[in-house]
């Protein structure tokens, strides 16, 4: 009795740590979310710091020169999009009304059909059920379409505070060189634990920062693709669809189900016969489906061997704690932990749990 109970205090514990950590991370958003981006992109940065290092470029300038250069091709990225962003912008309440409308008109025969069938029920029960009849038809659709924006972004100020507080962090990181991996070094007691965290540390940059880069040249292929596909099926702002697929193809599965989402919605706006709505969304799906299972392989090979139903419910978990921040950093955030359990021996059983199938790997 005495084990069993001391087993259930455990588990007790085990379980209010977990709930306290997941309220931590919700609640410590503002702060520690910036400080998750800056240490990714500094894993993405820091080869670039380090090739100026070499050129003799002294470490904080080399940092603000990389962060001048990728500031730099942001800001041409934004210049470029803005006139078709602009005006899909304008087009929006109009687009979202004309979808409505057509969904009513889909809707309407289903009604209709379901409104007999009540009819049919209600005379064979004697009539009881009519009055239930009309009362279960269906309400107006909604009024207000959903802010999206708001949605993945919060308001203009909080979203540019984040972004300014990320860059200085980022730029620190930079400028700092190797001092946090030393001081990291220095607190372990034993050489053998100094030695893991050396390679773990050396690991996880190589890991993010080649997921990262492959990531972005595959969503870069990929949104060509797409932007060509839909101005041969005649979609509005072809070159908007095609950099949308480029970001948010770096959330997994949630970045790919937005936008069958979107081009659903822009369809029935733009197109009357059924063919010509269900071609953008479906084209759209054959494209990310060859990407995911052909491209994506050949392009990470045995680099990043992650289980993919961890990865969706890892993507869902940081959906709700962070939104779209925690979405976009729960692939790098689980290869981090993956491969530092890969070198903590009594944490190997959890690496282990977090690779694919190592049969569908030697296959």
């Amino acid at each position: 009795m005495a084990r069993d109970d001391g087993r259930v205090r455990t588990i007790a514990l085990v379980v209010l740590a977990v709930l306290a950590a997941v309220a931590a991370l919700y609640f410590g958003r503002p702060f520690l979310a910036p400080i998750a981006l800056a240490l990714l992109f500094d894993a993405l940065l820091r080869p670039a710091v380090r090739g100026l290092e070499r050129l003799r470029v002294p470490t904080p300038l080399a940092a603000l020169l990389v962060l001048v250069a990728v500031l730099t091709v942001g800001a041409l990225g934004v210049s470029f999009l803005q006139s078709p962003v602009r005006d899909w912008v304008r087009r929006a309440p109009q687009t979202l009304s004309t979808a409505r409308d057509k969904l009513e008109s889909l809707r309407r025969p289903i009604q209709q059909l379901r409104h007999a069938a009540e009819a049919v029920d209600s005379a064979a029960a004697g009539g009881a059920g009519a009055a239930g009849g009309k009362a279960a038809g269906g309400g107006p659709a909604e009024r207000a379409a959903p802010r999206i924006a708001s949605r993945l972004f919060g308001d203009s100020a909080a979203f540019v505070g984040g972004a300014v507080e990320v860059l200085l962090l980022l730029y620190l990181l930079l400028a700092a060189g190797d001092l946090f991996r030393r001081k990291l070094v220095e607190v372990l007691p034993l050489a053998r634990e100094k030695r893991a965290a050396v390679a773990a540390a050396a690991e996880v940059e190589e890991a993010i920062s080649r997921y990262l880069v492959t990531t972005a040249l595959i969503n870069v292929g990929q949104g060509i693709v797409v932007a060509l596909v839909m101005w041969v099926l005649g979609m509005p702002s072809p070159e908007l669809w095609g950099t949308l697929t480029f970001f948010v193809e770096f959330v997994p599965y949630l970045g790919a189900a937005l936008m069958l989402i979107l081009l659903t919605i822009a369809g029935l706006a733009t197109f009357a016969a059924a063919g010509r709505i269900v071609a953008p969304p479906l084209a759209y799906l054959v494209i990310t489906t060859l990407q995911n299972n052909v491209v994506s392989p050949f392009a990470y090979g045995r680099r990043l061997k992650l289980n993919a139903v961890v990865v969706l419910v890892a993507v869902l978990f940081w959906w709700s704690v962070w939104g779209v921040v925690g979405a976009f950093l729960a692939v790098p955030l689980l290869a981090t932990l993956k491969i530092i359990a890969d070198h903590v021996e009594r944490l190997r059983p959890v690496g282990a749990f977090l690779g694919e199938d190592s049969r569908r790997a030697r296959g």
